[in-house]
Formats: structure tokens, C-alpha cells, sequence
């Protein structure tokens, strides 16, 4: 904290935003020491988000749609989660990003093998969870809010990601390809999980929702005070491609509210951005827009 005080003293930051959750958590922490506001939630919030377990008792507690969620402390608490959630069953780690230690299993051989396995390897039999698995979209939803109030939201559905084929889960962290949706439903259920969390939310708030077996969405990560990755390249999209009032770019609202500066009039608190555009892009190959009636778009 004293190397970052001190940059930030010296360049005459006016304004600090650490993306990682991690390093997030720390500056929320410690905001007091900074010489540059920060616009993030309080540590206690974000302590919840970091934590799937956590979430997913807050989340329920609050009456919010989320997957079924059994802790595991003993390797015979994978027997009681098959019974109680069938199978498959979706093994994944408490805490970190990109899909980590998660795998879908269809049996309890393979629960019981893929446990095992990092728990030799040194990770805590207690970092595991076992979820029901959710066969639908997997949606995430972006928002920023200011004092406990919506300021503005957009969704987009994860479709491909990139290398997934080097990934027991297929989930390597950011997508290759998504497309904004529109649907109330999961605006709604991106709200509740927010205030769920935090009654006077601050700073960006980014939602994990898969859809169950009916199409009801299910929150599974309310990740505070940061974006996910795509955020600023969707915003740039945003005014530059769609040509969108300047608001629509979140990284540049969300700076602008960071300093003081109240939210501009007419921003819509839901669905900021175009449904049926995809953004298609992998390593080395550039940025793609797409819609489904042909046209499209180079980014980069």
C-alpha cells in the first residue's frame, strides 16, 4: 500500500481503480491510506463476493434464484450431495476466477477423483463446493451503482470460450465469443443479487448467471468492485461502432462517478447496449462484430 500511496502521491493520481478482485479488496480495505479516491464497495461486500459459498447462503437467505450449494468438509459430503442434488454435479473451488478446480462430474467416481486429486496436491478439502449442475445460458450481467441505486446495466450470454479444449470444464475465463440479450428476468435477478449483498452498493458490481433446466436464471457469482474482463471493450464498442452517447462507455461513467461527478439524466438503468450484436475475438486474431442478419464489423 505504500509503494501504490506513493506512485499515486507523486503522479498526482486523481483517481485509483484496481481491477484483480483480490488487489481490490485490499485498496477497499485500506482506502484511508490513499491519496486518490477509489469508487469500490466496502471490504466486508466484497469479502462475500469472493467467497461462493458465502454468496450462494446470502443469496438464498435473500430469496434470490441460486444454485443448490452443499459444503464440503468430508469426503462423504459427496455422497450426500449426489443424493440431494442428483447428478451431475458441478465440483468447483470457493474462491478465484476463470473456472477454477471446477468440473462437471456424472458420477461419484469422478467427484471423488477430481477432489482427491487437488487435495493431494495441497488444496484444502474445505475449498471445495459441490452445486447442482445448470445445463443453460451462461449469462453475465455488468452494472454500476451509486449509493444503494442502479445507475446503468447491460448483459451478454457466453457462448464459446477460447482453448476450452485444454480445460477439464471447458471454462477458460473470459469468452471468445458472446452476444447481448435482453431479458427482464435476468435483470431482475442481477439486481436482487446486488442489493442481497450490499444495501448501499458503490462501484461496479459483475453477476455470474447460469440458467437451470427451465430457464429460470440462477445467480452463482456476485464479484464486487470490479468489471468482467470485456467491460471496457464492449464500451468502446459501445460510442465508437454504435455510436452511443459517450455514457455508454461504463469504464468512462464509472471514472466520472469515482471523482464526484453525479450520473448524467437519461441513462438508462437496464439493457445499456444493442441485443443481437456478437463480439468475436480470440488470440491474435482481432475483434469481430456480428449480427445474425450478416452484418459486420472489424474492432480491431
Amino acid at each position: 500500500m505504500a509503494k501504490i500511496a506513493g506512485i499515486a502521491a507523486r503522479e498526482k493520481v486523481k483517481f485509483i481503480h484496481p481491477q484483480p478482485s483480490s488487489e481490490a479488496l485490499v485498496l477497499s480495505e485500506q482506502r484511508e491510506k490513499l491519496p486518490a479516491p477509489v469508487f469500490l464497495p466496502e471490504s466486508a461486500e466484497m469479502m462475500i463476493g469472493q467467497d461462493k459459498l458465502l454468496t450462494a447462503k446470502k443469496l438464498r437467505a435473500a430469496n434470490v434464484r441460486t444454485a443448490r450449494t452443499i459444503e464440503i468438509s468430508a469426503i462423504s459430503d459427496l455422497e450426500e450431495a449426489f443424493e440431494r442434488l442428483s447428478e451431475p454435479l458441478w465440483i468447483r473451488a470457493r474462491h478465484g476466477a476463470g473456472g477454477r478446480l471446477s468440473l462437471r462430474c456424472d458420477t461419484r467416481e469422478e467427484a471423488r477423483d477430481w477432489v482427491d486429486l487437488w487435495v493431494r496436491r495441497g488444496t484444502p478439502l474445505e475449498e471445495f463446493i459441490a452445486q447442482e449442475f445448470l445445463p443453460g445460458r451462461n449469462i453475465a450481467w455488468d452494472s454500476i451503482w451509486k449509493d444503494g441505486k442502479l445507475v446503468t446495466s447491460y448483459c451478454r450470454e457466453r457462448i464459446e470460450y477460447p482453448f476450452k479444449h485444454i480445460s477439464p470444464s471447458g471454462i477458460t475465463g473470459t469468452p471468445s465469443v458472446a452476444r447481448i440479450v435482453h431479458d427482464d428476468k435476468v435483470n431482475l435477478a442481477g439486481e436482487k443479487s446486488v442489493l442481497a449483498i450490499s444495501k448501499r452498493a458503490n462501484g461496479a458490481f459483475s453477476v455470474d448467471i447460469k440458467e437451470d433446466s427451465g430457464g429460470r436464471p440462477c445467480v452463482t457469482e456476485v464479484d464486487s468492485g470490479k468489471f468482467h474482463t470485456t467491460m471496457p471493450l464492449w464500451g468502446y464498442v459501445a460510442v465508437k461502432h454504435f455510436g452511443l452517447p459517450w455514457y455508454s462507455n461504463l469504464a468512462d461513467l464509472y471514472v466520472r462517478l469515482g471523482l464526484g461527478i453525479s450520473p448524467p439524466s437519461g441513462v438508462p438503468r437496464r439493457d445499456l447496449l444493442p441485443a443481437g450484436y456478437y463480439m468475436i475475438r480470440n488470440i491474435d486474431s482481432g475483434v469481430l462484430l456480428w449480427r445474425e442478419d450478416g452484418w459486420k464489423e472489424r474492432v480491431l
